[in-house]
């Protein structure tokens, strides 16, 4: 891969300098360095308008988005040695954290590898390559994994939608032995998921500290996970003492997981297939109440223009589930999307209890896992958002 320069225009090398990894095709002098010239993924080094280099990106010029910086070392080479020694920093700083093999290993930019993430299951791991940039070092990614943990199996779940705006084909790719399931350990809980059709790269990581929270809620409870896909949330309450648990979920293969899982961990698990409010409207037709009600939906908001459409709907379902909370109950109500902030979904949450006729004390706050770092200069990279409700009556 012939490396070529790129020059940014100038003021616009004050975000790289500020600690920021990204820069964007209106930022880059294409008089002196036009983009017409460069293939997507390329690895440039990135000058500022002076000429003094900046480090070295991968850069795709058909995407506004188009620079993403993978060192600030001008005379790095990125090889299979360089990808080796960035996850073994990753695979350190999980290890002194998590004491068993499940976790996030890579998590894009807040590990130095933009476009980048995977998730490792014991001998398993599941990898995600997102840009152009660094599907051109797919082979040096691979064997630098393959030397830090010789997996048993990879899966290559390169089908996600923004591979699309990258240009890149959308696929899948076993590489090595990958079963139809792998297991996961979490808090003492054994959970059997899919890396080949699962959600997202197989396990939702980023919520592990949360689930642990349950231990002072979950005692004596009735419980309704709400999106509950292979029953994380539910489980976990059954293992900190909950009398029994109702998931929710509009997919029948997540609930038939979820139950199986529960089976194996010698739970009982009531499955119910349908639409969240569609679900929690019957039980609340039935006059079903439960000490805990978590609600945990997939990103609601994931486009700028869908802000308002998606907290309406972060509204309503938590006011369907404040219909269920038995008094002196807790509201678990959760988001994964960055667009929304912390503090527009604790309003969404507020106005849902005014609804309700309900009051509500925040009793804790929490956000996503250490496996799943901020970087401090994207704020792109903090995006979970968790808050634990004690609900009362006004």
């Amino acid at each position: 891969m012939t490396q070529k320069s790129v020059s940014l225009k100038p003021h616009e090398d004050r975000r790289l300098r500020a600690g920021h990894l990204w820069f964007y095709t209106n930022e880059i002098d294409t008089q002196r360095t036009p983009l017409r010239d460069i293939e997507p993924g390329t690895l440039c080094r990135v000058e500022d308008a002076r000429g003094a280099v900046l480090g070295l990106a991968t850069v795709n010029p058909h995407t506004l988005l188009c620079g993403r910086l993978l060192t600030r070392r001008a005379d790095a080479q990125i090889d299979a040695d360089w990808f080796t020694q960035r996850i073994v920093e990753a695979r350190t700083a999980r290890d002194a954290v998590y004491p068993d093999p499940f976790y996030r290993l890579v998590y894009g930019e807040a590990d130095a590898l933009p476009g980048l993430v995977v998730d490792r299951y014991g001998d398993y791991l599941a990898v995600q390559i997102t840009t152009a940039g660094m599907e051109c070092f797919k082979t040096d990614i691979l064997s630098a994994l393959q030397a830090v943990f010789a997996p048993r199996g990879m899966w290559i779940g390169n089908d996600v939608p923004m591979r699309e705006l990258e240009g890149l084909p959308a696929y899948t790719e076993a590489v090595g032995e990958v079963p139809d399931t792998v297991e996961v350990v979490e808090g003492g809980v054994r959970f059997a998921v899919s890396l080949k059709s699962g959600q997202k790269t197989g396990w939702f990581y980023d919520q592990r500290d949360n689930r642990d929270r349950l231990a002072r809620y979950a005692h004596g409870a009735r419980v309704l996970d709400v999106c509950c896909y292979a029953g994380g949330w539910g489980l976990r309450a059954m293992a900190f003492g909950a009398s029994d648990v109702a998931g929710v979920d509009t997919s029948a293969a997540a609930l038939e997981q979820a139950t199986a899982n529960a089976a194996m961990n010698g739970y009982a698990f009531e499955p119910l297939q349908g639409r969240a409010l569609d679900v929690m409207k019957r039980l609340n037709e039935t006059q079903r109440r439960f000490e805990l009600v978590i609600v945990d939906p997939p990103a609601l908001v994931k486009r700028k223009k869908d802000h308002t459409a998606g907290l309406i709907h972060y509204q309503r379902l938590n006011r369907a589930a404040l219909d269920l909370v038995a008094p002196g109950g807790v509201l678990v109500s959760c988001s994964c999307s960055f667009h929304v902030t912390a503090e527009e979904l604790q309003r969404a949450v507020l106005r849902a209890s005014r609804e309700a006729g309900k009051r509500l004390a925040i009793l804790e706050q929490g956000g996503q896992g250490p496996d799943h770092p901020v970087h401090p200069a994207i704020p792109e990279t903090r995006y979970l958002k968790a808050l634990f409700c004690r609900v009362g009556a006004e």
